[in-house]
This record gives C-alpha cells, structure tokens and sequence, in this order.
C-alpha cells in the first residue's frame, strides 16, 4: 500500500473500525427503496454529514451532482460498477460503470466495486477489478469490494462457508475492506471475519427491520470480529435516521 493509499484509507477506517453510508440502491433496486423523502440524495447526504458516519457510498451520477455542496463532510467511496434489478439472478453480472480517474476527479477517498462470487460472470468480474486494482496502486485510491455470493452455482448467498469464502476472494484479490452479508450468528460470522485476515470485514445492513432487532444484531456482529458496517435503508428508511446512526456509532466505537 502506497501513502496515498493509506492516507485515504486512515480517513475511513477510524481507530479500525468502519461506519459506512450507502445510497447505490437508486440502481440497484429502483425506486422502490425510496419515498417522497429519501428519494432526494440531498436529505440522506444530510444524514451522511451528521451522523457521524466514516463514508459515503455513491454511485457517480449522484455525486457528480449532489458533491460539491457536501465537500469536505464526509469521505466518498465512489461505485465503479452497477446493474439493475431487471436481470435474472442466475446469471448476475455488474458491469462497470465509472473509473478510477473519475473517482480522484470527484474527490473520492477510496472506490467501491461488487464481486459476485459464483457467478457465471464471476471471470469477467475478477478480471475487470483486477485492472482496477492496478490503475488504484497508481492514483493512491484505497478499494471496498461489496463481496456478494451470486448466481445459478450459490444455493443459499448466507451460507456462512460460501460468504467466508466471498470474504477470502476479497483479500487474495487486493481489496482493503469488504463488505459481505451477516451469516446469522457470531459463531458464523467469526470464521468470515478470520478468512479475509488483513482485510477488513464489514457486514451490509440488508433491507429495513424492526430498529431493536437491527441494534442486537450489529451488536453480534461487531462481538464476532468485524470492522463495522456499511448501512443504508435501516438508516435512512427510518423516521428516525440520526437516532440509529447515533447507536450504531455507539455500538462500533463504544461511545
């Protein structure tokens, strides 16, 4: 890892822990994520700037307009790669869609980049994100690998063997932090946490729940080894937004 590497690295990875905001659902999902509220990037960005939060995750068409009024609030993890929820999971692939040199020419402090592992496409994917990697080493840019079992081969995506192993594919592929699905259990997670060794693990949030249920799992979650999270909708599908990611901060760092 090169200085600007961990420059950049250091601004996310607080005390090494890791509290991350994500918005790439407008792609991923559609609207069907959103309401008349969240569906305005500025009022989840807001959320982003005071809820204390170590990143953000966008993809580029919103950060390129919705950025330059929240400069210097938060780090920017920059989405490289995309799809839509239109096409059939057995043969999921996301393409890219952005650039390392966009990344840097909007200001990101690092770039996020899905892998689904098992995927029939899953060549192409490790293939597109190893020249990635290699253009990252150049700009100084620190990479989260959204390290998802996908596709026709994966029976069950939380299988804790097969998300362990999502977590591994991350580390021998170069990436500095992954994000990978919670397996359930501390006694499950831990060895997911342990396969990606140096890399850091961090668990999605997954889709919106009850907000004590939500605690007690990020509770186990940390308890089991991990870095921290990357959360959306249980954030910022909630009518309290800031009151979670008070807690949240709570139970990553203790305070």
């Amino acid at each position: 890892m090169n200085i600007g590497q961990k420059t950049r690295l250091s601004r996310i990875v607080k005390d090494g822990k890791v509290l991350l905001l994500a918005m790439d659902q407008g792609m991923e999902h559609g609207p069907v994520d959103f309401n008349e509220k969240n569906i305005d990037p500025e009022f989840v960005l807001e959320i982003a700037k005071k809820g204390g939060f170590t990143g953000m995750a966008l993809g580029k068409g919103v950060a390129y307009h919705y950025m330059d009024q929240f400069a210097g609030s938060f780090p920017l993890i920059l989405k490289l790669n995309g799809r839509t929820n239109l096409v059939p999971k057995d043969s999921i692939y996301s393409s890219p869609v952005a650039s390392v040199r966009e990344a840097v020419r909007l200001g990101a402090d690092a770039v996020g980049y899905t892998l689904y592992v098992g995927s029939p496409t899953e060549a192409q994917m490790f293939k597109e994100f190893g020249a990635i990697r290699a253009e990252c080493e150049d700009y100084g840019m620190p990479t989260v690998v959204w390290a998802y079992p996908r596709g026709m081969h994966v029976k069950n995506e939380k299988d804790p063997a097969i998300v362990a192993y999502a977590a591994r594919v991350a580390l021998e592929l170069g990436a500095d932090i992954a994000k990978v699905n919670y397996t359930g259990s501390v006694e499950s997670f831990k060895p997911v946490v342990q396969a990606a060794q140096r890399c850091k693990v961090i668990a999605s949030g997954g889709s919106k729940q009850e907000e004590d249920k939500f605690i007690s799992m990020a509770k186990d979650i940390i308890s089991a080894g991990a870095a921290g999270f990357a959360v959306g909708r249980n954030v910022w599908q909630s009518e309290k937004g800031l009151d979670v990611a008070k807690q949240l901060h709570k139970v990553v760092w203790g305070k």
